[in-house]
């Protein structure tokens, strides 16, 4: 190298060796000959050859490898591939192939379906058939009914309550269980099917066969919507009786009248989902006649009980206008029907007075706690409901025109005539103030029919109410009693010439009712337990033999029958 103007040449080499030098001794060559120098360079480079070879032979080896796993890693990636081609394949024929599945079952379902429309309707015809077919049977069989004279059952299963477990028993729990098992079922709306079972001794299932079974689930309105009918035929000029019949505790005045109140033992009028027969026939007479002419009818009720073969006017009042119930009397008229002079008659004017008048009679009924029922009634509740219809003594056969007329004449007649018509007509004719309306009231006629809805006592078992003393005598009244009214059906049924009315003043008392002068529906009234299977049972041998009753054809009071003008 050639130096550079203005450097002395000498000063660069000595520098040169200085640095030399310092890296000499920095490396430990210090003190050392220039062969060893050159040796120990010579074999340091020798190693450094060596170490340079060693790691390029380890790079040539990983190299290699690298190519192995390399090669490796493309021959799975080949298989890979390979195979996922092959799973593809597979998946797509096995999607392919759900899809058609699919495909024909969505077809089957949708054939099924319509299938199953087409079965839905047609089970729904054969439903409406069936049922139109049913209501002709029923609509037939009623007017069978109606020519034989038969009286209608009804039959009621109520459900298990919790005092069902066992009143008045101290059993061991198994036993407790069997006593609380239900036994008597509805089949259908006609049929009640019983379980009758002994120990030792096989089931037997007994069917009972009525005009109506309800099951322990259906509702009062179910119940009431079968009784409705009956009340157009009052307004017809039929009389009609509804009966509630059954054991103690067994849902007879929860049938009637609907839940009690604890403190009054009056009913509830709060749930009108819960009223009785009893109310809700009130109602819908009031219903009926408000589609009337005014004036042309008016309503008395009248609330007696038979306690101890005696009977009491609830509706009674003393000399301060306070209800309290007196003893009457039941007679038999010159026409041979039954009566109970001087017995309380109250006009009302519209159902709530009707119910206000019942419920003041009900705190009067007899009752008394026994171990099966805690509000047992210890009375039969006979509420009588008499219509009396104004109609004219020309309308009687005339003709549709005529009969048009004398409605006229009637509703211009009842602004004088009083409201209650209980006077004599020459008094009411006093009231006339034209010559016209004196010969309209003269020819005036009063119909009455009545309606009387009675809530039987309930049949005891001594031994499982477990009354003593004054309650044991009730029973056996009650008991006698309803003995005293199978015995006049059993002779009705089997037209004796005698029927034995007398034996009872509850017989008596409903001795129209029974004999043939009223349509009459008996509630039948049953417990499912198998506690109460021998009660439940004769209460259903009771509706089975009134069912069986022939009493001839209903009289219709004398209502003018309208005839088509020529």
């Amino acid at each position: 190298m050639r130096p550079r103007s203005g450097i002395d040449p000498a000063s660069v080499w000595a520098q040169r060796l200085r640095q030399l030098e310092r890296r000499l001794r920095y490396q430990g060559f210090a003190g050392r000959s220039t062969n060893e120098v050159l040796q120990l360079y010579s074999a340091r480079g020798q190693q450094q050859k060596l170490q340079r070879s060693s790691v390029v032979t380890q790079l040539h080896a990983a190299i290699k490898r690298l190519k192995q796993d390399l090669k490796s890693l493309h021959s799975f990636a080949l298989e890979l591939s390979k195979d996922f081609q092959r799973q593809s394949k597979t998946y797509l024929y096995q999607v392919l192939t759900a899809v058609q599945e699919i495909q024909l079952q969505n077809e089957a379902m949708q054939m099924f379906q319509i299938k199953a429309f087409d079965l839905e309707q047609s089970l729904q015809e054969v439903t409406e058939r069936y049922e139109k077919e049913k209501q002709k049977r029923r609509a037939l069989h009623n007017s069978l009914v109606e020519l034989r004279g038969n009286i209608r059952v009804h039959c009621r299963i109520r459900p298990l309550l919790p005092f069902d477990t066992a009143a008045g028993y101290s059993i061991s729990q198994d036993r407790q269980r069997s006593f609380s098992e239900k036994v008597a079922y509805a089949a259908d709306d006609e049929t009640v099917l019983v379980k009758c079972s002994r120990p030792g001794h096989a089931s037997v299932n007994k069917t009972f066969q009525f005009e109506r079974v309800y099951n322990d689930s259906e509702s009062q309105d179910t119940v009431f919507a079968d009784v409705a009918p009956l009340l157009t035929s009052l307004l017809d000029g039929y009389n009609v009786c509804i009966m509630a019949y059954g054991q103690t505790g067994s849902g007879k005045t929860y049938t009637m009248l609907g839940p009690q109140l604890e403190e009054n033992l009056a009913f509830s009028l709060e749930d009108e989902m819960e009223l009785g027969i009893i109310p809700r026939a009130s109602q819908e007479v009031f219903r009926l006649i408000s589609e009337k002419p005014p004036g042309s009818y008016w309503i008395e009720v009248s609330v007696v009980e038979v306690y101890n073969n005696e009977i009491f006017d609830l509706l009674a009042k003393d000399s301060c206008g306070k209800v309290f119930g007196v003893k009457r009397d039941v007679v038999t008229t010159r026409e041979g029907k039954s009566d109970v002079p001087l017995l309380t008659h109250e006009t009302v004017e519209n159902a709530s007075e009707f119910l206000h008048l019942v419920n003041k009679g009900l705190q009067l009924r007899v009752r008394h706690p026994t171990l099966v029922h805690a509000h047992s009634s210890r009375s039969h509740l006979v509420v009588t409901l008499t219509i009396t219809t104004i109609v004219s003594e020309d309308n009687f056969g005339t003709s549709w025109e005529e009969e048009q007329t004398s409605q006229r004449l009637n509703k211009e007649a009842s602004c004088t005539f009083p409201q209650k018509m209980r006077d004599s007509k020459s008094t009411s004719s006093s009231r006339a103030s034209s010559p016209a309306q004196l010969e309209a009231i003269e020819k005036l006629k009063q119909v009455k029919t009545r309606l009387q809805l009675v809530d039987l006592a309930g049949s005891e078992c001594v031994g499982m109410s477990g009354v003593t003393g004054a309650a044991l005598r009730e029973t056996s009244f009650i008991n006698r009693s309803l003995s005293a009214l199978a015995d006049v059906l059993g002779a009705i049924a089997e037209q004796r010439s005698h029927v034995p009315y007398r034996n009872s003043k509850l017989t008596r008392l409903l001795q129209d009712s029974l004999g043939g002068d009223a349509k009459l529906l008996v509630m039948l009234c049953i417990s499912p337990d198998q506690k109460y299977l021998t009660e439940s049972m004769q209460s259903l041998g009771f509706g089975t033999r009134a069912r069986q009753v022939q009493r001839g054809q209903v009289k219709k009071k004398n209502f003018p029958v309208p005839s088509k003008a020529k």
